[in-house]
């Protein structure tokens, strides 16, 4: 009585790696995931590597595991990997209070991204 085996995402020559709830806004990670994308695995991990930007070394270990999934999971040549897809979405927004002069409040925002890394093998 197990779970029936779902369908991949993505397809045989590809791998994923997903994740949620990284503690920025979904614009500046963008800034981040653009200068990877169509990138060789392996220019991508030395862009992430050596960016001066705080999320990077959040989007490398997701970019990692990307390489990972396709070495381990799915019996890819990760020489031959490149970063096909790279995007961005929102999470959740925590909002928070700020005191202010004369008794008021302001409102701060907390935002939350999702970003997902796609790896694909080159053909020949």
């Amino acid at each position: 009585m197990s779970k029936s085996k779902q369908n991949r995402r993505v397809a045989n020559n590809q791998a994923m790696a997903f994740c949620n709830s990284i503690r920025t806004s979904s614009r500046k990670l963008n800034l981040v995931a653009q200068s990877i994308r169509g990138l060789s695995a392996e220019k991508a991990v030395a862009e992430l590597s050596f960016s001066k930007k705080r999320i990077a070394k959040s989007v490398l270990s997701v970019l990692q595991s990307a390489i990972a999934n396709a070495e381990n999971n799915h019996q890819l040549n990760i020489d031959k990997l490149y970063v096909s897809e790279a995007y961005v979405g929102q999470g959740l927004v925590m909002k928070r209070m700020h005191a202010r002069g004369r008794g008021r409040g302001a409102r701060v925002l907390k935002p939350f991204s999702n970003l997902t890394i796609v790896v694909t093998e080159r053909g020949e």
